[in-house]
């Protein structure tokens, strides 16, 4: 049996689908989210075989969400849509599975049946996003959608990755290395980002070592790895 989550923000359609998986006795739905951000969350601590998303959800959509995603351990994605029939003929073209709202029981099998089969997983670089305009975080028992040119830096710790604008700090789901991949965020050193708009002053220090001192009065350290390449980013010979 293949894992899978189940992500749409529709209560009922969300339902529906993990009725039908059940009724395949080859799917089995470890986990259920109502929106991406959840979605992302579950994904990331329950590493499932599959996740069945909604395209069209709020704040984060699920298009946004696979952009959120390291390339190289995400799970088979099935979209779930209610496009019409032209949007459905543009996924085919890219090679990407779908199912269209309501779920059809005969073409769920006929998708669980390559599912099943298959070992490849498809490419979406031609429909995920290059840059984040925000990012997904959790702090103070709420959710916060960061906008990117407002984080100041990030840093990995024990309970995961942290994002701090200055003015707050945050939990996110997302890894360091998308971060790097996706943000104006660069590295000063294995565990922390910076956005060099955020750099107020670089203090050098003794055997090629140095801190970034932030906008906000942040110190960060920079190893020597990172150093010249943030000297270079800063145009500092």
């Amino acid at each position: 049996m293949l894992n899978a989550i189940v992500i749409d923000d529709e209560q009922y359609a969300r339902e529906e689908l993990i009725e039908l998986l059940h009724e395949t006795k080859q799917i089995q739905v470890i986990a259920q989210a109502e929106n991406a951000i959840e979605g992302l969350q579950l994904i990331n601590k329950l590493k499932p075989d599959i996740i069945f998303l909604d395209i069209q959800m709020p704040q984060i959509t699920g298009i946004e969400m696979l952009s959120m995603l390291n390339a190289e351990t995400m799970p088979k994605v099935i979209f779930s849509t209610a496009y019409d029939q032209y949007a459905v003929e543009a996924f085919n073209e890219n090679a990407f599975d779908y199912l269209l709202k309501p779920v059809d029981p005969a073409r769920l099998q006929k998708t669980v049946a390559r599912l099943v089969k298959s070992t490849a997983q498809a490419n979406f670089d031609a429909i995920t996003q290059k840059h984040l305009e925000h990012v997904p975080c959790i702090g103070h028992n709420r959710i916060l959608i960061v906008a990117t040119q407002d984080i100041e830096f990030a840093h990995s710790g024990l309970s995961g990755v942290y994002i701090n604008t200055g003015k707050q700090v945050a939990t996110s789901q997302l890894t360091l290395k998308i971060l790097e991949e996706k943000t104006p965020l660069i590295r000063c050193h294995r565990q922390y980002l910076v956005n060099l708009k955020a750099v107020k002053e670089i203090q050098l220090l003794d055997n090629s070592l140095a801190e970034i001192m932030t906008n906000s009065g942040q110190t960060l350290p920079v190893s020597r790895r990172y150093l010249k390449l943030l000297k270079q980013r800063l145009g500092i010979v």
